[in-house]
């Protein structure tokens, strides 16, 4: 088939267990995309190098994206360096005039 060797497989294999996925929990044919039904609930499933196995329930998407992406729940670290100067009065050259309030109804 290809040339990469077992050693090579079973490494890149082995590099995706503890990968976790949501799986919405609704009657039909079996997991659907992801954004549909954002408010059904889904099961968590961790790679085990094998099979899918269970790891954590979510209520809803929303709650199953924190579990799956819990970095993008920490806030942003602050950039070094001084603090932006604040804004001045005025409009500014690139700003586009105000239109007058139209008083028709």
């Amino acid at each position: 088939m290809g040339d990469e060797s077992l050693s090579e497989w079973a490494e890149r294999r082995d590099t995706k267990i503890g990968r976790l996925r949501a799986v919405p929990i609704v009657s039909g044919d079996g997991p659907k995309g992801a954004h549909l039904n954002p408010d059904a609930p889904r099961a968590i499933e961790r790679w085990n190098g094998h099979a899918w196995e269970p790891y954590a329930f979510a209520a809803n998407l929303a709650e199953a994206k924190r579990i799956l992406y819990p970095e993008a729940n920490k806030p942003p670290a602050r950039a070094p360096g001084p603090a932006p100067k604040p804004l001045g009065s005025g409009t500014g050259k690139h700003r586009r005039p105000q239109a007058p309030p139209s008083n028709q109804r």
